[in-house]
């Protein structure tokens, strides 16, 4: 992969961010470890986590911790799962209405073991928010369901604001980074979404920067993604969680994601969020909106 960043080196100035500490963000995350709930945004120590709940945001993970899939990036332990909780979309739901939430992330490790690929539990969750907490607008983050529609088309029949599937990385790179997934399929998953949802509902993707992408593969992604009726994309910086996962290969400035931002903005795409610090979750509400308004 040629030359990368020795994990541990200290990172650009760019990263650093104020730590959490508000009121308002240590009120949430009582809740949160009262209802032993998993969200992404404490397990992957978003540093967007104080910004975001601020917000009213907050992205929660189903279907247990445990993927069946291994990803070189992604922290999230690899094994047989074992996670089984009939009364996990309650729970969260109740949760959401708890916390105030004007946007809420519902994402899921793979679980390629059950029957359904855990589209039901996608279901599950909608439902229970729309029922306790209806002024909320729920956006979900799915694995790929193994390309199969009738999963996909259980959780598009729910009419999600956002349907959200990152495609991660450029086609190049999905071998190294995303074993088990490919990317065209990851991409017609995003178009089967848009036909069956229509204008009810926003597709979403991201990007990952600094596992040794070019700018001119990013931008292909970028029009693959476009031509597949993606409207929303999110472009970020890889962070090396562990010296077990994929090493940094370079770290993209932000200036180099302003020209991203602008370059997808050129494609047409309605909302775009890029910088080093943008995870799949950041500014969800705002984006939603801009979405919605063209």
């Amino acid at each position: 992969m040629g030359d990368v960043v020795p994990f541990g080196e200290r990172k650009p100035a760019w990263f650093k961010v104020p730590a959490p500490g508000s009121a308002r963000y240590r009120e949430l995350r009582h809740m949160v470890d009262d209802e032993s709930l998993h969200t992404v945004c404490q397990e992957a120590a978003c540093p967007n986590i104080g910004d975001c709940w601020e917000r009213g945001t907050a992205t929660f993970m189903i279907l247990g911790d445990t993927c069946t899939r291994r990803c070189g990036f992604c922290n999230v332990k690899t094994g047989k799962p074992t996670h089984d909780d009939p009364l996990e979309p309650l729970r969260v739901a109740q949760s959401v209405k708890k916390m105030g939430l004007r946007h809420a992330v519902i994402t899921s490790v793979d679980r390629d073991d059950l029957p359904d690929l855990g589209a039901g539990a996608f279901v599950g969750v909608i439902r229970s928010i729309r029922r306790f907490s209806p002024h909320t607008k729920v956006e979900v983050l799915t694995p790929d369901f193994r390309g199969e529609e009738m999963p996909l088309a259980r959780v598009i029949a729910e009419r999600p604001d956002v349907f959200n599937h990152n495609v991660e990385t450029v086609p190049r790179l999905y071998p190294l980074a995303r074993r088990g997934s490919q990317f065209l399929r990851s991409c017609r998953v995003l178009r089967t979404a848009k036909e069956m949802g229509g204008n009810e509902v926003v597709t979403k993707s991201g990007v990952m920067t600094g596992l040794g992408e070019t700018k001119e593969e990013l931008l292909e992604t970028f029009a693959v993604l476009r031509e597949h009726e993606v409207q929303v994309l999110t472009v970020g910086q890889y962070l090396r969680p562990t010296r077990d996962h994929l090493p940094v290969v370079r770290y993209w400035h932000p200036d180099e994601f302003e020209e991203l931002e602008s370059e997808a903005y050129a494609m047409g795409f309605h909302s775009v969020a890029a910088g080093p610090l943008v995870r799949s979750s950041y500014h969800a509400e705002q984006t939603l909106s801009r979405a919605a308004a063209r």
